[in-house]
């Protein structure tokens, strides 16, 4: 078993991937020894990105009436969750946001809309707004909009936006089974888009779908193909009145073991362990921090996630450091008093949204 995991420390460090069978092995395997995982995990983890932590802040800047019926979302047409719907957020309300992820000492500042896909009148709105939170504040720009085409993404790019955010989710023969209205080449279609115009993608999956271990393999292995720089693992969130519930499988062993197959296949990518850890990995959360160097604070999308300050002591204790930005005093203590970003559009408590 040890020379097995040192295999796959070492091939990873030369940018090679595991075996299909050593892939799955990592998921399934009964010998397989957590620790020693994570720690191999560690190595190609230590060398691209040291011991730094990058923390990214969501803002939910439109929140429901959407006709996809995306069965994990508590904003798709099929789900009964009783959460708060409006349009686009106001300009000072996203651009407060910013300053918050900002001082709060965030890389990356994600703005999310519910929908298929932007207009053109839509994405030239949305490319002003990067052009001015690029000017203004000395944070990356993530977007998520649904589907995009080329034209759109030549005008994202146009405006500075550095990453394009539009998750595989689940493996291409799993994905009927999680959305009808659109279809798992649509994602992969709106990824080239954005890879042709110059915007960085970022892409990952939903756990606790039903999925096999073998589609986790396929996911991990595609994402390698499409080059993805950035991939949020996410562990689904049992949401009342949404379609799909979580389907017990998501152990904080489970989720470990998951996050540990993605750096060794992908051992350059910047990997955040997103939406669901705190109530997934439970008293393990810290030990996420081998194989992923991102993370998202405060909430997602529609339910609350851990504070920022309780998340920045959880990477401190842990033995690693934030990241930053040039705004942010390294060492500081974020104030909790502004929360804006993440889950507002839902009613669900974080006490709730930890359950598993």
């Amino acid at each position: 078993m040890f020379e097995r995991i040192t295999r796959l420390a070492e091939q990873a460090l030369r940018d090679e991937p595991p075996s299909q069978d050593d892939a799955l092995w990592i998921l399934d395997g009964e010998d397989v020894e957590l620790l020693p995982l994570l720690h191999a995990a560690y190595l190609p983890r230590e060398r691209h990105f040291g011991r730094k932590v990058m923390v990214q802040i969501l803002n939910n800047i439109q929140n429901g009436l959407c006709p996809e019926d995306c069965g994990y979302c508590s904003q798709s047409s099929d789900s009964d969750a009783a959460i708060r719907k409006y349009p686009i957020k106001s300009d000072e309300e996203i651009f407060a946001g910013a300053e918050h992820a900002a001082r709060a000492g965030a890389s990356r500042y994600c703005m999310v809309l519910s929908g298929r896909g932007p207009t053109l009148e839509r994405t030239r709105k949305l490319a002003s707004l990067i052009r001015g939170l690029k000017d203004r504040y000395p944070i990356e720009i993530c977007l998520s909009a649904g589907l995009v085409d080329d034209t759109r993404a030549e005008i994202l790019a146009e405006a500075g936006l550095d990453r394009l955010n539009h998750n595989l989710n689940t493996s291409e023969s799993h994905y009927g089974k999680v959305c009808s209205t659109h279809t798992y080449s649509d994602r992969v279609r709106t990824l080239e888009a954005a890879h042709k115009s110059g915007i960085e993608t970022c892409s990952g999956f939903i756990l606790g779908m039903g999925e096999s271990s073998s589609d986790i393999v396929e996911l991990a292995f595609r994402l390698r193909e499409l080059e993805v720089p950035s991939i949020p693992v996410n562990f689904l969130i049992p949401i009342e009145g949404n379609p799909l519930q979580a389907d017990d499988s998501l152990t904080p062993e489970r989720c470990l073991r998951t996050l540990a197959l993605v750096r060794f296949v992908n051992p350059r990518a910047e990997i955040r362990a997103a939406g669901g850890r705190e109530g997934h990995l439970r008293s393990l959360e810290p030990l996420a921090l081998y194989p992923a160097n991102s993370l998202f604070v405060e909430g997602y999308l529609t339910t609350r996630g851990d504070a920022v300050a309780d998340t920045y002591r959880m990477i401190r204790d842990a033995g690693f450091e934030i990241e930053g930005n040039p705004l942010y005093e390294a060492g500081a203590e974020p104030s909790d008093a502004f929360h804006l970003a993440g889950g507002d559009g839902e009613i669900l408590k974080p006490e709730i949204a930890r359950q598993s």
